[in-house]
């Protein structure tokens, strides 16, 4: 199945440009500003700035120069409209899909069912409970669960796939979505979600960032900026008493300028950004989190909890060998096994017919004798078979082959246990072909590990992930599956509860869990996860049980949430610790030129040689309001991530960001100072 991911907006799309720009100017009013407290005290420090400026326009005697002081208002206030930028282009290409979703919701007229009879309504009076009726060329009015029919789906609107999907009654299958059409047959779906809380509703609401909050791990970083801020802000004024006993001049303009250097503006203006930002590289995976937390604890994940069949293995048995026993020629063997799985319409029952035809030479019409009556494949008996010219052929479980012989007064081969438990061993899943009372054999289907899976899973060990395969298959076959596969762990007959009790276990010994589902038996275990993520084809009672969809309901595309949650938190904390660098190089930058001619002891600390402590004052200003238009790119695109331990993160982002927050500084200000005396400025 190919995937078709939602395309990235271009960062330098006009479309999204000019709306921003003006959205930045219009989240300058206070009540929006003071969300972020750190711009909040920018913006203070520019309307001071301002108000001085005018007041020393139309005064006669002036604490500062006319030029200075404007220079300095004016790099303010482009230090917070530039941080609302960040905010606003983010939110911009959010706003961009989310007009494209929007296009989806149409006026559809649903088929209610009332009283027995059809009745034409308006979607939007539907309510949860209603029963409708969708039938091919139909677009299905609302979100709801099927409940009687099967019929062939298009969802490309939603999931961006172009094949169809089969959607019917039970099982964990019946989800459908409002807005999606029907292509063949009929159904009657029951609506599971009132007006304004469908499917559709949340996802355009999560796309344009209307619902977004704040993560713990982003209250815990706003949290330091404010202390950060107030140490700074103590600092600064402090300078105060020490400049007047230097007979150095301090004005309120050079001390509110002061402060927003010093400050962590960089990573204030930024925070924001990087999380909508988050959201977004999700969705374009197709993958809908119903929270930032969600993303942010993939990123802490530590333990994966992934299911065998479809994720690990390509999700179908296949017959792979033929295994005669004692006294049966295998060409004999090959036909009662084609007959006897020629009406078992199962993944499993076509590979064995495929396989007898291909290796063994028959035809579909030796499969398919005169006279025959075949029996399709029962879960209840675990069997199928078929019955011709007073034979009994049949092919199953092995338990139910052998109970099936015995009653019929046959004899079991002594060595049929071992090739048994042979095959389970190998990871296997063993069937036995018998005729009338005797076994003719075995056939051994074997689950395909996925090609690459082998390679993910060894970047998942790399970053310290630990990735546990659950399946219902014995202990023997899943510890086979598990080893090629090169999981670190497995559980084998898996149910419900015991999904629950290893979850309960890891996160008691202090590990974040995700995992995959889309069955209303995978629901607890959803909702007890940190990362749930469930399929959009599953069940309501998965997907609200989850706090991720994956619209393309491909269980693999956890292992790239996983990446994209890390991204998010490297993102954050490779610009929050270039922030808290720069502002120690400020510090140093400008301090020294600042009192360097009434202390000339400090002068080796001096290393820009800056034109004047003036100078040295706007340079840093100047700076201040670049670096964060320079680094909105990073902060929405996020960090190059790559699979390495932690420590080895942790230095390259030290190396980088760290000492490269500490350099940056030192050379742009110095730059800055150049041209500003350049310009004899």
């Amino acid at each position: 199945m190919t995937v078709h991911p939602r395309q990235e907006i271009s960062l330098f799309n006009r479309a999204i440009l000019g709306p921003a720009a003006w959205d930045s100017l219009k989240k300058l009013s206070p009540h929006l500003v003071i969300k972020n407290p750190v711009m909040f005290v920018v913006e203070v420090g520019a309307v001071l700035t301002s108000i001085l400026w005018l007041r020393d326009f139309f005064a006669a005697s002036r604490s500062e120069s006319l030029w200075f002081t404007g220079q300095v208002c004016i790099w303010l206030w482009f230090t917070v409209v530039f941080a609302n930028l960040a905010e606003a282009v983010a939110e911009g290409r959010g706003k961009a899909q989310a007009a494209e979703l929007k296009k989806m919701r149409l006026e559809i007229m649903a088929r209610k069912m009332e009283d027995g009879k059809e009745v034409k309504v308006p979607a939007s009076r539907l309510r949860r409970g209603d029963l409708v009726v969708a039938e091919a060329g139909d677009y299905i009015p609302g979100d709801g669960d099927v409940i009687e029919g099967i019929a062939s789906v298009d969802e490309s609107a939603v999931t961006g796939e172009s094949a169809p999907v089969i959607r019917e009654a039970g099982g964990d299958r019946s989800a459908v979505t409002g807005g999606t059409k029907v292509l063949s047959d009929r159904i009657v779906v029951r609506i599971t979600a009132d007006p304004g809380d469908s499917f559709l509703d949340k996802m355009i609401a999560l796309v344009e960032g209307a619902v977004r909050q704040k993560t713990p791990n982003e209250i815990a970083l706003h949290i330091l900026l404010v202390g950060l801020t107030i140490i700074f802000l103590i600092a600064c004024v402090t300078l105060v008493p020490v400049a007047a006993y230097s007979k150095v001049s301090l004005s309120a303009t050079v001390i509110a300028a002061l402060l927003v250097c010093l400050i962590p503006t960089t990573i204030g203006g930024l925070l924001s950004a990087i999380g909508i930002a988050g959201m977004d590289r999700l969705i374009r995976k197709n993958v809908l989190a119903m929270s930032g937390r969600a993303v942010e604890a993939a990123g802490d994940v530590d333990t994966l909890l992934l299911d065998k069949t479809g994720t690990i293995t390509l999700g179908a048995r296949m017959a792979s060998e033929l295994i005669p026993a004692p006294g049966i020629p295998a060409p004999e063997l090959a036909l009662a096994a084609g007959v006897a799985s020629f009406a078992d319409e199962t993944p499993e029952g076509r590979s064995i017919v495929e396989f007898v035809i291909r290796n063994y030479g028959l035809t579909e019409a030796d499969l398919k004798p005169p006279g025959a009556q075949f029996i399709p494949f029962s879960a209840h008996t675990r069997m199928s078979g078929c019955d011709v010219g007073g034979e009994s052929i049949r092919k199953g479980a092995g338990d139910s082959i052998i109970t099936h012989v015995r009653d019929q007064g046959g004899e079991i081969p002594g060595d049929i246990a071992s090739i048994l438990d042979g095959i389970g061993d190998a990871g296997g899943t063993p069937l036995v072909v018998s005729q009338n009372n005797r076994i003719m054999g075995v056939i051994h289907l074997k689950d395909i590990v996925k090609q690459d899976i082998q390679e993910r899973f060894l970047r998942f060990r790399a970053m310290g992930i630990k990735t546990v395969m659950i399946t219902g298959d014995n202990p023997r076959t899943a510890a086979t599956i598990a080893r090629e596969a090169g999981v670190d762990d497995f559980l084998a007959e898996a149910t419900p509860e015991r999904k629950m009790r290893l979850i309960k276990e890891e996160q008691a010994k202090g590990k974040m869990v995700a995992m995959t589902g889309d069955g209303t038996n995978d629901a607890p275990a959803l909702a007890q996860a940190d990362v749930g993520m469930a399929m959009n084809t599953g069940t309501q009672a998965a997907k609200e049980a989850g706090n991720m969809i994956d619209l393309d309901s491909n269980p693999t595309k956890l292992l790239e949430v996983v990446e994209v949650g890390k991204q998010l938190l490297m993102t954050r904390g490779a610009l929050t610790t270039f922030s808290v660098a720069n502002d120690v190089a400020k510090y140093f930058a400008i301090l020294p030129a600042m009192f360097v001619a009434v202390y000339p002891e400090i002068a080796p600390l001096n290393l820009m040689g800056l034109t004047s402590p003036q100078s040295a004052i706007l340079s840093a200003v100047i700076f201040n309001a670049l670096i964060i238009v320079l680094l909105i790119p990073l902060a929405l695109k996020g960090v190059r991530y790559r699979p390495l331990g932690a420590g080895v993160l942790l230095r390259r982002l030290l190396l980088i960001y760290g000492v490269g927050g500490l350099i940056a500084p030192f050379v742009g200000i110095k730059l800055i100072d150049m041209l500003l005396a350049g310009f004899g400025l």
